[in-house]
């Protein structure tokens, strides 16, 4: 399982939610080593585009972005680098995940943090997909795959709207606890 995740975070894409779900349902009483396998093995994978990131992924992305846009998500990136590139590697095929690790390092992410999120994202995908696996077969993988085919940009918004929401909700609770503070 180490060598699929870590050949398929590299360069070849392969059917790795289908292989991971093999294994976890046939061997159910060590689904969360194949968790854990399968996420050490992604952000190892990984350690290829950081390094093509990290010595010319900022010249990249300023071909494919205006100085604005490239200007703003760099911004954004510095704030949330952690969550900008865990909540991607949490989400399954087809989401882009590659283009995101390229950012990260681009924008010269620490090595240590960018590792440690991708297992984060990973683990809690590989933990959700083995859960599912164990309750509903290995089947979910072919029906979330068809779902996110179908619906890849509604469930993008939806995470995203909610993420939004999250940060709303944190930024007016934060305000709050400020005011109580200094009036008191």
């Amino acid at each position: 399982m180490l060598a699929f995740a870590a050949v398929d975070g590299s360069f070849l894409g392969m059917p790795l939610d289908a292989i991971f779900c093999g294994y976890v349902y046939t061997d159910r009483s060590r689904f969360l080593l194949y968790v854990v396998l399968a996420s050490v093995g992604s952000a190892v994978g990984s350690i290829v585009w950081y390094v093509i990131g990290y010595t010319g992924g900022e010249v990249l992305l300023r071909k494919r972005m205006s100085p604005a846009k490239f200007e703003k998500v760099h911004a954004s990136f510095e704030k949330h680098e952690f969550w900008a590139l865990m909540f991607p590697a949490m989400l399954p095929p087809p989401t882009p995940f590659k283009i995101v690790v390229l950012a990260a390092a681009g924008f010269e992410m620490n090595f240590w943090h960018f590792l440690l999120a991708i297992f984060a994202g990973r683990f809690v995908r590989f933990l959700i997909e083995a859960l599912l696996t164990l309750w509903f077969g290995p089947e979910v993988v072919t029906l979330t795959a068809n779902l996110f085919a179908h619906h890849y940009w509604g469930l993008l918004i939806g995470a995203l709207l909610i993420g939004a929401g999250w940060l709303a909700w944190r930024r007016i609770t934060h305000r709050r606890s400020r005011q109580i503070r200094s009036a008191a």
